[in-house]
């Protein structure tokens, strides 16, 4: 008689294993910053697979009408849930980068001010979108994304990123802005 199979080892909690291939970059892109870094999550397919099913398993059901992702790490997120959900992807860019008609909001950033654009056919009114990007810092880029897809009609059912530094207080002003937030990993200090 041949020994029980020894169990397999436990596997690492999904966030606990994408925080682990999140790269830090010390002082980048000005002296005192620590970057987040998610291209290694890219890199791997297996840890990118494990990622993406965050998101999948929460918005499968119910099922927003569309994903509305943030120039340029949200469309990298966005485009693959939209995709796994069968829904369509509206693409949220930065200023002069949309060729047909847009509806423009500029915002305050961590390091200065931006604008973003979406084009104004982009969503019909009443429609249930998720809205997502890589990381929430101060907020603003996803505030203005948000402000955007309400102008046009649309509900925005939740904010998504991968990466929220709560110190920066970005999460939290998203919060009492009415918006509900999902982050899968947070990290101290920005």
């Amino acid at each position: 008689m041949s020994a029980p199979a020894t169990p397999p080892a436990r596997a690492h909690a999904p966030a606990e294993y994408i925080r682990a291939h999140i790269r830090t970059v010390p002082d980048w892109p000005e002296p005192g910053v620590m970057f987040r870094d998610i291209t290694p999550l890219l890199s791997n397919p297996r840890v990118f697979r494990v990622l993406i099913d965050q998101f999948v398993h929460r918005y499968f059901s119910p099922r927003p009408d569309a994903v509305a992702g943030l120039d340029a790490r949200g469309f990298i997120i966005g485009s693959v849930l939209a995709y796994e959900l069968g829904v369509g992807f509206v693409p949220i860019r930065k200023k002069g980068k949309l060729p047909f008609t847009t509806e423009a909001e500029s915002y305050a950033l961590e390091y200065g001010s931006a604008t973003v654009e979406i084009h104004t056919d982009a969503v019909r009114p009443g429609e249930r979108v998720v809205l997502i990007d890589d990381l929430i810092a101060t907020g603003g880029t996803m505030m203005a994304g948000r402000r955007l897809l309400e102008r046009l009609g649309a509900t925005v059912v939740e904010g998504a990123a991968i990466v929220d530094l709560p110190e920066l207080g970005g999460s939290r002003r998203l919060r009492e802005s009415g918006l509900a937030l999902f982050t899968l990993v947070d990290f101290a200090g920005h």
